[in-house]
């Protein structure tokens, strides 16, 4: 800014009516009509619309002794705003004014009346502000419908909700995937999870398309990660026994127990990896897995708790809590995968065994009981499923038959009422977990391409 322009401003003062030369009335709708007393000298330099209506071509309205008038009508709503411009006509706004727009809010509001009365550098400046501001998601939304009617001048507010190009979007998407997959330590563990969540909302088709579209590159990334998952789940499943036998014989010393906490660590996240269906394994290896290490941890845990209590070993052992938590989850999963008679003999040993309160398989257990009892009903429904299938393509020469299934069927529901006369929602809640082992939505995604 010019010298003279700061001496002019100096000089002048908003307000001083023994030196200011023209009298803004701002009018509303409902009545409002309030007089500040300015001076053309700042008016006209600073704002398009004062230049227009006091120029010589603008007819004007003499009052207050040869003063003029300038009429500005508003919205009530849009009143302070208004005020708040005139204000800082009279101040430098070339410099660094951040304290001058009380908020968001307040400088969107005043941006909205610069651009309309033609403030060139106050617009410069409310855009500067809201460009560098962090915005609550109101004043987000507020700015989406206000700023982009302004065209180019406000276009550098608008750069933070740009769409971006899909090749950023690919490598950011890959980077939490290798993230989301890995193994942190315990601290970052609600980082992982926040990955894995936004992982899932970039692919999920809701009101708005999926962000990320599947490429080669993309599909082998994922692909190469799973395949390195599942190397490393079948090696660790391959040397297991021998692990297990070893640290079996080991003492009870402080390195030992350090050792096979660590152990119990790389195997809860190699049952998860089983647990989730990110990695596949057949029947008889995801029963042997479970019969080499739920023995294991259930007598492991009590000597690391008693360990942990010593303050000397606790920090060498300490372990989330989360951590055992999905420990017992991908237990229960896993277990609940498996044929019926294989959970049996699993849950007999649980039963039997005075660790019984670590893994806890009581969710296995009620699930396990609920399929043994209905199972000769439920399959016979099937198998009635099944023949009225077939009478339906032997139209006519089996009505009797078809009439006693029907009855059949009617009293085959009124078992199944009678099983559970109000608990069918419990049941349904013990089944969330067991899907849970088939969600896997990187796994869902990649082979629904």
């Amino acid at each position: 800014m010019d010298p003279t322009d700061k001496e002019e401003k100096a000089i002048c003062v908003i307000g001083d009516q023994s030196t200011s030369d023209v009298v803004v009335r701002l009018r509303t709708q409902e009545g409002r009509d309030d007089w500040l007393y300015c001076h053309s000298v700042i008016l006209v330099k600073n704002c398009k619309y004062f230049a227009d209506r006091l120029s010589e071509n603008w007819p004007t309205c003499q009052i207050l002794g040869s003063r003029n008038c300038v009429d500005v009508n508003c919205q009530e709503s849009d009143f302070d705003y208004h005020v708040n411009l005139i204000r800082l006509l009279y101040i430098v706004v070339d410099g660094p004014v951040d304290d001058l727009w009380h908020g968001v809010r307040n400088a969107l509001g005043i941006l909205q009346v610069a651009v309309e009365l033609g403030c060139p550098k106050i617009v410069t400046a409310c855009v500067s502000y809201l460009e560098a501001m962090t915005w609550e998601e109101s004043e987000e939304e507020e700015i989406l419908k206000v700023v982009p009617r302004m065209g180019l001048q406000a276009e550098a507010i608008l750069a933070r909700v740009q769409p971006v190009n899909q090749l950023a979007i690919r490598n950011i998407f890959l980077s939490a995937v290798r993230f989301a997959t890995s193994s942190p330590p315990a601290t970052m563990k609600d980082l992982k999870s926040s990955a894995q969540e936004q992982l899932e909302y970039m692919l999920t088709e809701d009101d708005d398309a999926p962000l990320l579209i599947a490429d080669d590159n993309i599909k082998f990334e994922i692909l190469s990660k799973m395949e390195i998952m599942g190397d490393f789940v079948e090696c660790w499943f391959d040397a297991s026994e021998n692990i297990v036998k070893a640290l079996k014989q080991g003492s009870s010393t402080n390195e030992v127990v350090e050792v096979k906490l660590r152990a119990i660590e790389v195997t809860s996240k190699v049952l998860e990896a089983i647990a989730y269906g990110t990695v596949i394994l057949p029947t008889a290896k995801r029963l042997q897995v479970l019969k080499v290490w739920l023995p294991f941890v259930r007598v492991t845990k009590p000597i690391i708790d008693s360990s942990m209590m010593d303050s000397e070993n606790a920090v060498l052992l300490k372990m989330d809590g989360e951590m055992w938590q999905s420990l017992e989850s991908s237990f229960v999963s896993i277990i609940l995968a498996l044929p019926s008679g294989d959970q049996a003999e699993l849950l007999t040993q649980w039963l039997e065994n005075e660790h019984i309160r670590y893994p806890d398989l009581t969710e296995a257990f009620e699930v396990w009981c609920y399929r043994s009892k209905v199972a000769r009903r439920r399959l016979s429904l099937l198998e009635d499923d099944h023949v009225m299938t077939q009478s339906g393509k032997e139209k006519g020469l089996l009505k009797k038959g078809g009439k006693e299934r029907r009855k059949q069927r009617k009293v085959g529901l009124d078992i199944d009422k009678a099983f559970l006369p109000s608990g069918r929602s419990n049941i349904k809640d013990l089944y969330v977990g067991v899907k849970k082992c088939f969600n896997s939505f990187i796994y869902k995604w990649y082979y629904s391409l």
